[in-house]
This record gives structure tokens, C-alpha cells and sequence, in this order.
């Protein structure tokens, strides 16, 4: 009986519990990459190109639910003009959530 004692307790070394903890830990990491970061990091360079490629002219929407036609563009600041009367708001690039109509496509 103490010899199998003695060979069980050989088989459970250290390293090998410690291997059994790390192999899920590393698998989690995997999935966590592929489900959670790697898309959300496509969907910002989408976000991030749809603002790079901003023009006068295009209508948006804001994040906040303002809605208006882009009049002029700066670094990282924009105005749009909201309604008829022509009141005129300057916004940060980033606060744009959506190109509704394209300038270009505006003119057809």
C-alpha cells in the first residue's frame, strides 16, 4: 500500500497541476482575442476611416442625435449647420456616429 502511495504521489508533480491551470487560462485569452478585441478594433478603424473621409456637404448624425449637413472641417473640429435658419454648431470629429447622405451623392 505505500508503494502505490508513493507512485500516486510521483505521477502528481507540480509542473503538471501547474500546466493543468495554465491551458485554460491561455484558451480564455484566445477567445477573449478573437470575440471581444479583434472586432472591436476593426469597427474603431471603420468608425476612424468614415471620419477621415468626411466632406463638406455630407448630412451625419451625431452620437447625441443632432443631425445636420457638414460647412467646413478643421482638424479635428467640424461646424455643421442644423436647420433652415441656419444655426451652426462645431462638434468634434469624433462625435460623429453615422454619414447619413454623402456630399456626392447629395448633387445627383
Amino acid at each position: 500500500m505505500v508503494q502505490y502511495l508513493e507512485a500516486a504521489a510521483g505521477e502528481m508533480s507540480p509542473a503538471g497541476s501547474m500546466l493543468g491551470m495554465i491551458i485554460p487560462l491561455v484558451f480564455c485569452g484566445i477567445i477573449f482575442y478573437f470575440f471581444l478585441y479583434k472586432p472591436q478594433k476593426k469597427q474603431d478603424q471603420e468608425a476612424q476611416k468614415m471620419r477621415d473621409e468626411l466632406q463638406v456637404g455630407d448630412e451625419i448624425t451625431t452620437t447625441g442625435g443632432i443631425i445636420g449637413k457638414v460647412v467646413s472641417i478643421k482638424d479635428e473640429t467640424m461646424v455643421i449647420e442644423t436647420t433652415r435658419d441656419a444655426t451652426k454648431i462645431r462638434l468634434l470629429k469624433t462625435s460623429v456616429r453615422s454619414v447619413d447622405v454623402k456630399a456626392d451623392e447629395a448633387q445627383d
